[in-house]
């Protein structure tokens, strides 16, 4: 899972276009002095976690902290190594991943709270903890273009199973997969449903060219911002929850001020899928710097 999430931004293509990157009802406090000494952030290596770690290093450094941010760590193993050996003090971690990836769950929780609250319990009995989650996940899902899903009534990927033979594209990694191609035709019963091998942002086209019927993607790809595409419900929740929280280890959380871990929460609650997208679009796409894109958020949304 992990390695596709590095492949699909690395692989991230779509239309260009400006997305609004404001989110309304918001402001942060503001300090000058230096405190607490030198903050480490780390990211693993795909755009969605370089703006993550430039939203919390230019907000702690407006507030008189000194940020150091460590891009391109490497996978969820290796960044969870790198936070023992306090080669960082905190990354930007996706909850189920944790749960999956770290934790070594075969079965993940229902709900995404559910998911957070185990995923912060494992990270306690290791000496970490994590802060609040967002309101935008990154997981998997099933994407139509609109105009078919009219067509056959589609709402979930049940669905699916009234339709004749269809194809589904997914990426060749994820194919046997017991949260891809193959776990999605048995969670749901689907034997209609062909796969088609693509390369990550390949199925977009395909989906256009009427190639594939549906496909798997990822619920802040930057070509979800401008699309006709729809994604179906997942009832049986096989996908998880992917909501991202910090992981701090627990030293450097009780040796900073609260202010730190509040100014991240801060930042973490305005961070809808709406904003995730446009984000990862801006870089992806409109070719802005991660920092370009961080330091206009936190402008107006009034966090600078």
């Amino acid at each position: 899972m992990l390695s596709r999430r590095q492949l699909v931004r690395a692989a991230a293509i779509g239309v260009a276009g400006a997305v609004p990157l404001a989110v309304s009802g918001c402001a942060g406090a503001t300090s000058t002095s230096k405190r607490g000494g030198m903050i480490t952030i780390g990211t693993k290596e795909f755009t969605e976690e370089w703006v993550l770690g430039e939203l919390y290093a230019q907000a702690l450094e407006a507030r008189g902290y000194q940020v150091q941010v460590k891009n391109n760590i490497g996978s969820t193993e290796i960044i969870d190594r790198a936070l023992k050996a306090g080669r960082i003090d905190v990354y930007p971690e996706y909850t189920g991943v944790v749960l999956q990836v770290l934790a070594k769950r075969s079965k993940l929780p229902k709900t995404a709270h559910e998911t957070y609250r185990q995923a912060k319990a494992f990270e306690e009995r290791r000496g970490m903890t994590m802060l609040q989650p967002t309101p935008f996940q990154n997981k998997d899902a099933v994407a139509v273009t609109k105009d078919y899903a009219e067509k056959h009534h589609l709402k979930t990927v049940a669905d699916l199973r009234k339709l004749g033979t269809i194809y589904f594209g997914e990426y060749p990694d994820n194919i046997e997969s017991s949260t891809g191609y193959s776990g999605l035709v048995k969670t749901y019963h689907l034997p209609n449903v062909k796969v088609k091998s693509l390369n990550i942002g390949l199925q977009y086209k395909a989906l256009e060219k009427g190639a594939i019927q549906a496909a798997d993607v990822f619920t802040t790809d930057p070509q979800l911002a401008r699309s006709n595409l729809v994604l179906l419900t997942e009832p049986k929740n096989l996908f998880g929850f992917q909501n991202v929280a910090p992981v701090v280890r627990k030293d450097v959380y009780h040796r900073h001020p609260a202010e730190v871990w509040h100014t991240l929460n801060a930042i973490d609650a305005l961070l809808t899928v709406k904003a995730a997208r446009a984000m990862n679009r801006a870089v992806a796409v409109n070719r802005l710097s991660p920092s370009q894109v961080a330091k206009k958020f936190l402008q107006v949304n009034q966090l600078l």
